[in-house]
């Protein structure tokens, strides 16, 4: 075993094209440390919710310069195999250590293979790649980017010429295409012939964020922003000058790319702690709302004063709040969310007589819903704009609240008061999480076996009304990993992430609410509930 494990070290070794991890590998073949090794070379990152994700480092297991080359190979190969041959590929990429090689290696890869490629001019918002694929009639486009994941790993997200992320069976045809690489110098990897793009695509995109606001709507509320060591600033503060908002108050020590990420443990505004410095800058300014962007602007966060301080809202409160913006604009199309998100936009959508879609969990789903006007994710990912951005995009959602809370200041009210109205209007829908994150990836698979061989009957005192297995699919879902459970007032449903080693429980209690007075019993109860189902749920899945 070891002699076989030394040889693919040895092998991978030879072809690095890194330096830096080829001096790591090197020293941990010569001190023999076999453990490590067999980590690293255990078998191949595979391609999952969006491409790749991994630790940074070498071997196959990681994320690195050899990775990043065979899977252009692959994305190339499939490509030309699918009519793309001369095709365009944009490539866009974050501020991550190493994110700038792993762009460069891309655009050589696609320009050996034949293809045409471009790269954007610096470090942007993955919003902005999404948006250029489109915009420039791509085949493809890729983006380098962990999101919000911690600052030892980075990713490679690939999206196709419709400018939305890889389904099934694109991902499996490019993995099939990327096991077919043997070796690296079977890759051509010229020095130059691709194209690094202007500010023109970036002028482009800004120019259409203004289409998702109304013309002549009021852009008073002021914001406390954060960029999360990330690359979202120059951007989202170019759009809320173009947009004509008040400039938003920076949270300085946030504000400038930072590949190690030194101010928060997990660089996800949903992470505790992550927001603690805009909370600190929001109580020194006073503004109407903080908005918080991820590491690639993705996904958008806010935040409101309540009670004498400051509370995050959920993503599937701004969710909501985002759509009853847009019914009362009297926006068209179809309303879309993934099945982990809330009942609530179900119920919205119906009142204002719009259609209405789940999907699975994952932009990649929801852009692809037909007719789409809104789709949104309760992990703070939000798609206002389908016709310029088939994805999640942080920069215009931001726009969007901020127009919204806008409004409601005109009227003297606020984000909460339109969350109440809406409890009262649809019942109070509260949601919480049940999220486990481990180092052993079988607790997980252990966690979802027990539950399908002894599934609850009943959780927080309500009667499990109906099990689903939804690996088998529905008629209106193709086949995932999760499980969901309806209860009577209640909604659960478990799976394990795509992007990180956690497993997920989404958890919903809808309580109906006779008038404004009603809502904190109802809020009273809504907690203990949510409370109740966390424990019974963490007991039945032994976790």
């Amino acid at each position: 075993m070891h002699d076989d494990l030394l040889a693919r070290a040895q092998t991978w070794l030879a072809e690095d094209p890194d330096p830096e991890t080829r001096a790591e590998l090197g020293k941990l073949i010569e001190a023999g440390d076999v453990a490590e090794l067999a980590a690293r070379f255990s078998g191949t990152l595979q391609f999952g919710t969006a491409g790749l994700r991994g630790e940074l480092g070498a071997g196959p297991m990681r994320m690195n310069r050899s990775v990043v080359i065979r899977a252009a190979a692959g994305l190339a190969g499939y490509l030309k195999k699918n009519g793309g041959t001369g095709g365009l590929v944009v490539v866009g990429y974050d501020a991550r250590h190493k994110s700038a090689d792993f762009a460069r290696d891309t655009a050589a890869v696609m320009t050996g293979a034949g293809l045409r490629a471009a790269v954007l001019p610096r470090p942007l918002p993955t919003p902005v790649l999404a948006y250029a694929i489109r915009h420039l009639g791509a085949v493809a486009g890729v983006e380098v980017t962990a999101s919000h994941n911690p600052p030892r790993d980075n990713g490679y997200k690939v999206y196709l010429g419709d400018g939305s992320q890889i389904v099934p069976p694109a991902d499996a045809e490019i993995a099939a295409e990327i096991d077919a690489v043997r070796s690296l110098d079977d890759v051509p990897r010229p020095e130059s012939g691709w194209e690094t793009l202007d500010d023109t695509v970036l002028d482009a995109y800004l120019a259409r964020t203004d289409a998702v606001l109304a013309a002549g709507s009021p852009r008073t509320a002021r914001t406390v922003y954060t960029a999360m060591h990330g690359v979202g600033k120059d951007v989202l503060l170019a759009a809320f000058a173009r947009a004509g908002f008040p400039e938003p108050v920076l949270v300085a020590e946030q504000a400038e790319p930072d590949p190690d990420f030194p101010t928060v443990a997990f660089p996800n505004p949903e992470e505790p702690g992550a927001m603690d410095l805009a909370f600190a800058a929001a109580r020194a300014t006073g503004p109407d709302l903080i908005v918080a962007n991820d590491p690639d602007a993705d996904r958008c966060a806010v935040a409101v004063p309540d009670g004498g301080d400051w509370r995050m809202l959920r993503g599937d409160e701004v969710g909501a709040l985002l759509a009853a913006h847009l019914v009362r604009r009297g926006a068209r199309g179809t309303f879309a969310e993934s099945i982990v998100s809330s009942s609530l936009l179900g119920r919205i959508a119906e009142k204002a007589g719009l259609p209405y879609e789940e999907t699975l969990t994952g932009f990649k789903w929801i852009a692809r819903v037909e007719g789409l006007r809104y789709g949104y994710e309760e992990a703070l990912g939000y798609c206002v704009d389908p016709e310029g951005v088939r994805d999640k995009d942080g920069i215009t959602a931001a726009l969007l609240i901020t127009e919204l809370a806008s409004q409601l200041k005109e009227e003297g009210r606020t984000l909460l008061d339109l969350l109440d109205d809406l409890a009262v209007e649809h019942g109070l829908h509260a949601t919480d999480q049940l999220s486990v994150r481990v180092q052993d990836l079988s607790v997980i698979a252990d966690a979802m076996r027990r539950l399908r061989e002894r599934p609850p009957v009943s959780l927080a005192g309500l009667a499990v009304t109906r099990a689903e297995d939804l690996t088998r699919g529905t008629d209106r879902l193709p086949p995932t990993d999760g499980l969901r459970y309806t209860l009577e007032g209640a909604r659960v449903i478990v799976r394990p992430s795509g992007t990180e080693p956690k497993l997920k429980c989404y958890l919903e209690v809808v309580i109906p609410v006779t008038g404004l007075t009603a809502l904190p019993a109802a809020r009273a109860r809504a907690t203990d509930l949510l409370a109740s189902i966390k424990r019974d749920l963490s007991a039945a899945a032994g976790i």
